[in-house]
This record gives C-alpha cells, structure tokens and sequence, in this order.
C-alpha cells in the first residue's frame, strides 16, 4: 500500500511538472500585477486628501514617527523625520532633515502628511519628488505647533 500510494504522488507530480513545462511563454503565474501606488495618476488624477484616504490610514503613534527615515520610490533615503507639527490652518505636517547625501547635515523640510505612506518602520514619500525636496524652502514655522509623542495621527500605507 505503502508503494502504491508512493508512485501514484510521483506520478501526478511528473505529470503536473509536464504540465507546467507545456505551458506557452505567454502563460504566466503569479498572484496580482499591481501597480506601485502612484504609477497611474497621472492617468486618473485625483485630489491629494482623497488619495492619501484610498491608501487605508492607520493610527500611528507621533513618537514612533520621530527618527525614522524618509526613502523616495527608489528606496534611497532622502531624510529623516525630526518633529511633527500642525500647522495655523489644521494642516498635518513631517518635518523631515533633508539632505542629498543620505539625509545626513540636513536642512528641515515640510512634508505634507497626506503626501507619505508608512511601510514597517520606514516612510516613504508617495507624491513628492526628490527635487521637490531640494526645491523645498528651510521649514521654520513659528505658528506651527509641535504634536506631542503620545499624540495619535492617521498614516496612509505605503506599497512598493
């Protein structure tokens, strides 16, 4: 019974080996192509507040933002997170030490929170450029207030 049930296991798998070797080069298989978020909006565009709510915002806490880094689409690091301020119009803002050289001696930079999503224990910056960044005038907002660590605020998810 034993080497019945043996060869019959080896059998279906030389079989659906022969199978999958058959198959056309156009067959592919995988799970879902996907687009990275942000490949298609220049196809479909769309305010950025209802953007940043598509990509599923969850709470995170303001003191676990602090320090970590801020990547762009090609995962190079363009700075990191330092304080979290709102702004005098209700705005949400990471302030982010950005610097061309792997976010080192860098000069602070406001980022809209809705232009961010969170991957693990990474940022990343979803709709605004590295050259925005270099564009970007040195934040100082004396009007903006500082959220405190314990502070909860919604993060968009990042997908790469």
């Amino acid at each position: 019974m034993g080497k019945r049930s043996i060869a019959v296991r080896l059998a279906s798998g030389l079989t659906l080996a022969g199978i999958l070797a058959s198959a056309s080069p156009a067959t592919v298989f995988a799970q879902a192509m996907i687009p990275p978020t942000g490949m298609m909006d220049a196809q479909h565009p769309m305010p950025m507040n209802e953007r940043y709510l598509k990509r599923f915002p969850q709470p995170v806490r303001v003191g676990d933002l602090i320090g970590l880094p801020m990547l762009d689409e090609m995962m190079s690091t363009l700075g990191t997170v330092r304080q979290v301020v709102r702004t005098a119009q209700g705005q949400i803002d990471l302030i982010v030490s950005y610097s061309r050289w792997w976010g080192w001696f860098g000069h602070p930079v406001a980022v809209p929170l809705e232009k961010v999503g969170i991957e693990g224990r990474m940022l990343v910056s979803l709709d605004m450029d590295p050259d925005e960044y270099a564009g970007a005038p040195t934040w100082h907002d004396p009007s903006a207030m500082a959220l405190p660590a314990d502070a909860t605020i919604r993060v968009a998810l990042g997908r790469n």
